[in-house]
């Protein structure tokens, strides 16, 4: 039977040392998916340096996030961790379109701002951004910034359901503070959860919508609560769908 504690490190080293990779950058917020991959990250025995990127982050978020990482550092010898406040460049962003304000796009700056910051820390080290995305948020609903949390190099946990993560995080010994955490992505100033984000569906409706539309089960044939919950799943995949598929490109008919 496949032990993922040793598998996918086992694969994240091998695919770091076929490239000649010298680092893993590994942006950590204090939720589930980032305390297991970078935790995964350090088991690889990979040099491997954990960010926790603040912008008006939720002190209690925060210090989540700096508590995984004082414990990687203090269990692997290769595992380091820095704090790097985004805050003060975050607003002088936000200041040069108050003439233009969209919080949802704002939001998604706050991604793209410590993707700029992995990638600032991993190109000057010789290293790769290692992806934290589950299967459910990367494949099934797109729950994700472009260009933001969705750019990385490698995603070690995108085959895995939301269930199956927090399976893994309790065998590879992630804090209970951190396993009970509500899930977030910590771009938003009023806290919200993703299941504010998410027709107020958790990660286990989620997965099991997931599940009835990849066995292709007529929504039709579904009882009420399942039927209105497939609908809302397919909704927001729909809205989304434009992440999980390939950038569009325009086919000459001829050419010179």
């Amino acid at each position: 039977m496949s032990d993922l504690t040793k598998d996918i490190p086992q694969w994240i080293r091998d695919y770091a040392l076929k490239n000649r990779i010298d680092q893993l950058v590994v942006g950590v917020s204090g939720g589930i998916d980032s305390a297991v991959v970078s935790t995964l990250c350090a088991l690889s025995g990979m040099p491997t340096l954990c960010l926790v990127m603040p912008i008006r982050q939720k002190v209690e978020q925060t210090d989540l996030g700096i508590d995984h990482c004082l414990r990687l550092n203090t269990q692997y010898m290769n595992a380091s961790f820095e704090t790097i406040d985004l805050t003060d460049v975050f607003e002088k962003f936000e200041d040069l379109f108050q003439h233009a304000y969209s919080p949802l796009a704002l939001a998604n700056s706050r991604a793209r701002l410590r993707m700029m910051t992995l990638y600032q820390k991993a190109q000057t080290h010789g290293g790769i951004v290692v992806g934290t995305g589950n299967k459910v948020e990367d494949f099934g609903v797109g729950f994700y910034t472009k260009y933001g949390d969705g750019g990385v190099d490698i995603s070690p946990i995108a085959d895995l359901t939301k269930t199956e993560v927090w399976a893994l995080g309790k065998q590879l010994g992630v804090s209970q503070e951190i396993i009970d955490a509500k899930p977030t992505d910590g771009l938003w100033d009023d806290g919200r959860v993703d299941e504010d984000q998410l027709h107020g569906m958790s990660y286990s409706d989620l997965e099991k919508c997931m599940d009835i539309d990849e066995q292709g089960i007529d929504v039709e044939s579904l009882g009420e609560e399942d039927k209105t919950q497939v609908k809302q799943y397919l909704e927001i995949r729909k809205r989304n769908l434009h992440k999980m598929q390939p950038i569009p490109v325009f086919k000459r008919t001829t050419h010179v």
